[in-house]
């Protein structure tokens, strides 16, 4: 039994010096790893900084400014653990840490593939997309101003008030009418005026209550064409520019317009039509109104 013992003892023993002479030749990997991790978390923080600074000067999204900043980060760290694995001769640590990354992305990658794609989109609209916050857009017959631009998805506020959250990707596949991407938007203004008025004299006054407006476009010329001859009234649209950086400039332009031709329209005597409807009386018609009444109290 004391034999089995000293056994033990002798067994452990040499097993211990073996960890400790493991531990001596391995002290000097060991303070290269670490000196690697310090340095890589340096150099992490200070890469960071100037991505952050960069990314400013060209990105106005906080959310993805902060991702990018966060994943630029993280994968110099991880970069820079490999290393220190590798130095400690980890090789096989190393090899196994990739594979179980690899097969755990794959998983991901295909249980949140629309949560990806949302994501990619939505830094693809942050770096090259013409869309900005505070842009007037209209996707699938939804208006409204661009709110916010976030990771996962778009929030457009429509005219009264409501907040739609659309998919980047969606934004991204389909088609979008961007309104203040030139800076500029024309009014159309469709009038109608009697059959009996001067076509020359009512363009001639139409164009000069428009150009009146304040914040009409001058390198633009006013434009008026007639369309058609209607059921009580000859009709001609007359368009103008002006600037557009919202949906008030729009309503605001749109609204002197209506003001101004119906002031000058009541200056001049040009009459703006409203449908005329005449009534018939009589079962073949010709009738009066009196006429039919009459017969009725005859009867």
């Amino acid at each position: 039994m004391i034999n089995n013992f000293a056994n033990a003892y002798n067994k452990i023993f040499i097993k211990l010096f073996d960890w400790y002479d493991t531990i001596i030749s391995m002290l000097p990997n060991f303070l290269v790893a670490v000196l690697v991790l310090i340095i890589t978390f340096v150099v992490a923080k200070f890469i960071r900084n100037i991505v952050s600074k960069t990314l400013q000067r060209f990105l106005y999204n906080e959310a993805v400014n902060s991702l990018l900043n966060a994943i630029v980060y993280t994968a110099i760290i991880i970069a820079g653990t490999f290393v220190a694995l590798g130095v400690l001769n980890l090789d096989k640590t190393v090899t196994s840490l990739l594979a179980g990354i690899g097969i755990i992305g794959l998983a991901v990658g295909f249980a949140f593939k629309d949560v990806a794609s949302n994501f990619l989109s939505g830094i693809y609209m942050a770096v090259k997309s013409p869309i900005n916050v505070g842009d007037i857009i209209e996707y699938n017959d939804i208006y409204g101003t661009i709110k916010e631009i976030g990771i996962r998805a778009t929030t457009l506020t429509t005219l009264q008030g409501q907040d739609v959250i659309i998919p980047n990707r969606l934004i991204i596949e389909n088609y979008y009418t961007h309104y203040t991407i030139n800076g500029q938007r024309r009014i159309d203004l469709s009038v109608g005026i009697s059959y009996g008025d001067d076509l020359e004299k009512a363009e001639h006054i139409t164009k000069k209550a428009i150009e009146e407006i304040p914040f009409l476009k001058p390198e633009k010329t006013v434009e008026l064409f007639y369309t058609e001859f209607g059921s009580s009234s000859i009709n001609f649209v007359v368009q103008y520019w002006v600037d557009f950086k919202s949906e008030t400039d729009y309503l605001k332009a749109q609204s002197q317009g209506i003001k101004n031709i119906k002031l000058a329209y009541d200056k001049n005597d040009i009459t703006i039509t409203f449908p005329i409807r005449t009534l018939d009386f009589g079962i073949k018609g010709g009738k009066s109104l009196g006429e039919v009444l009459s017969e009725a109290k005859n009867e």
